[in-house]
């Protein structure tokens, strides 16, 4: 007798928004269950057990972020037997609506959350902020941040200008300071670029006992994106689930690093921008000893090539004296 299909195999790209809805809904209504939460927000649970991943999402980000267009934590329910709750806006929300409020109320009074062995909160930028916000509704709770948010109340974070159409949204009531609610987390990580000085910033008043802050410098500002190509969030999420991450095995991910072409050009553009372009050498001559890179070798071509010309310095190469065939012509013209 052939196995059932798994919903979960159900692609969704290619859909409209309702029809995505639509087809969202019909499937999480087969593996658990779905609720709609106001005018621009959703859930969606699929029951696995034992671990539940809950996933803070937006509708876009999910089309263009996975090729299938299914929530991040299927592929972890799939691969894994893991539950996945997750819960999805329609644009960057923050998720502050009283709907949102109303159904991880429910969850606490129905007593969802204990029935799993270990619940994951996770989110990346608004959706960061609201991974860390919610997960006081699961106390003893991880938490992975990616970029958050620690409120956009205007008289904590009036320095942040880059959502200002958000400083007339409340972040003083139910659910509001990210770090405050993280209290109750038995362990939060919080990754950013500290080079990204709005996000650096953000992630400092994440500093508490149970929260450890992890760096990525010189990655830049869409760092899902990034470890998604990395195909390192599956295994951080999954280090996280099984009990064996630590800022020792984060490290040993991230030296993924090393063979990232986007992370190594924006390194050797800001050694350029820095004006140190015997580092930027440097940089150049180990990738291009280490992999196929040709961008990164014209790059390295052209430092040396500006050495040897005595425009720049770069230690072991020497500038080099024009020919005669190369001076300029003494004045007057050359003799007859």
């Amino acid at each position: 007798m052939l196995d059932a299909p798994n919903p979960l195999d159900t692609p969704l790209n290619g859909l409209k928004k309702a029809e995505w809805l639509e087809r969202f809904s019909e499937i999480t209504q087969e593996t658990g269950f779905f609720q709609p939460l106001g005018a621009r927000h959703c859930a969606g649970f699929v029951d696995e057990k034992p671990i539940l991943l809950v996933t803070f999402e937006t509708r876009q980000g999910i089309q263009a972020l996975s090729e299938s267009a299914q929530p991040l934590g299927w592929d972890f329910a799939r691969s894994l037997g893991w539950s996945h709750l997750s819960v999805i806006s329609d644009g960057d929300t923050w998720f502050r609506a009283p709907e949102v409020y109303g159904f991880f109320d429910q969850l606490i009074d129905d007593g969802f959350f204990e029935e799993f062995d270990r619940v994951i909160f996770y989110g990346a930028g608004p959706c960061g902020y609201a991974a860390a916000a919610f997960s006081v509704a699961s106390p003893g709770a991880h938490v992975l941040a990616i970029q958050p948010q620690a409120t956009l109340d205007p008289r904590v974070t009036e320095w942040d200008n880059r959502f200002v159409e958000m400083r007339r949204t409340s972040f003083t009531d139910r659910f509001g300071y990210a770090p405050d609610m993280m209290d109750a987390a038995q362990q939060g990580y919080v990754l950013y670029d500290p080079r990204e000085e709005l996000d650096a910033m953000h992630a400092a008043l994440f500093t508490r006992r149970n929260v450890t802050k992890l760096r990525l410098p010189n990655m830049g500002s869409a760092l899902q994106s990034d470890l998604l190509s990395m195909e390192l969030l599956f295994p951080i999420l999954q280090a996280i689930g099984e009990d064996r991450f630590s800022e020792e095995e984060f490290a040993r991910l991230s030296r993924a690093r090393r063979d990232y072409p986007r992370y190594l050009r924006g390194l050797i553009a800001r050694m350029d921008a820095a004006e140190r372009p015997w580092m930027a050498a440097m940089v150049c001559r180990n990738v291009t000893s280490r992999m196929r890179a040709p961008r990164i070798r014209r790059r390295l071509d052209a430092l040396e090539a500006a050495a040897r010309e005595g425009k720049i310095r770069i230690p072991g190469i020497e500038p080099v004296a024009p020919s005669e065939a190369d001076q300029p012509a003494p004045e007057g013209g050359a003799e007859a």
